[in-house]
């Protein structure tokens, strides 16, 4: 092809995945979302045994073996990703899937949405389940002005500071906050919410959102000290509290509105 027609690139689909694994959680999914995947044959994948899972599930009409998929994790060393766009530059479409929920939400595939940008590679996202944002509608908290914070930290002294510091800015400026925590680990983070935050505070835990355990409640942190511990472990959870208005004496300037931040990459199921 001449220079004066250059070859079209390639389109990069962003395709979110369910957030369970349960068969019916494939109804969280539209049509037009499926008859995409359905005929895209390169894809960048988190883990190419569980794609290759959820691609059959859904009904891809080609044999798995001749699908191609890359794998973009965490572990992928970024001086590889340039790679990855080579389809897309030489025209081919590229479905990128994350383990489960929205990718490039707390995910590695957001730098390669990036590099698309800056290779002039068109970017088309599509709909799907998001559990921060179907946690944050369900809650019942502030839904204008709200941020993610991905993980807080693990030291114990450090997790509640920063506990304490995301309630008083909570409290500032009415803005929800949402978390999310390793599986395995929901049970500390929760015991840690309800210790470090105000009885005051209105908690959120949205447990296995779309899936067999879907589980979502908001009360006051006083009222959750009350109650037994929710059955959280190993199960994917999204925490969420918004503090009582503070005084307007340490009101001082305006936040950002509708932050999404995250410091980490977040467990692919709670996307």
């Amino acid at each position: 092809m001449s220079p004066e027609n250059p070859k079209p690139r390639g389109r990069l689909f962003l395709l979110p995945v369910p957030l369970s694994t349960d068969e019916a959680a494939l109804d969280t999914l539209s049509p037009g979302l499926i008859r995409t995947a359905c005929h895209l044959s390169h894809f960048l994948v988190e883990n190419p045994k569980t794609a290759r899972h959820f691609l059959k599930r859904m009904g891809h009409p080609q044999p798995m073996a001749d699908l191609h998929l890359d794998t973009l994790s965490i572990q992928t060393p970024r001086e590889s990703w340039p790679s990855f766009l080579a389809p897309l530059l030489a025209g081919q479409d590229v479905g990128l899937l994350s383990e489960a929920g929205c990718p490039a939400i707390a995910d590695p595939g957001s730098g390669i949405v990036h590099l698309a940008h800056q290779s002039g590679i068109r970017v088309i996202p599509l709909t799907g389940p998001s559990s921060l944002l179907l946690a944050l509608m369900a809650s019942g908290l502030e839904g204008q002005r709200f941020a993610f914070h991905g993980y807080l930290p693990l030291e114990e002294m450090a997790r509640v500071a920063e506990i304490q510091r995301l309630e008083r800015e909570s409290a500032r400026w009415q803005q929800t906050q949402l978390v999310i925590e390793t599986p395995y680990r929901n049970t500390s983070l929760w015991s840690a919410l309800c210790q470090g935050l105000h009885p005051e505070t209105r908690l959120t835990l949205a447990r296995d959102l779309t899936g067999p355990d879907e589980w979502i409640k908001t009360t006051t942190v006083a009222l959750w000290r009350d109650m037994t511990t929710p059955e959280l472990q190993r199960i994917p959870t999204v925490f969420l509290w918004l503090a009582t208005p503070a005084p307007p004496s340490q009101l001082s300037s305006r936040p950002v509105r509708n932050r999404l931040s995250s410091r980490g990459k977040g467990d692919s199921k709670l996307r």
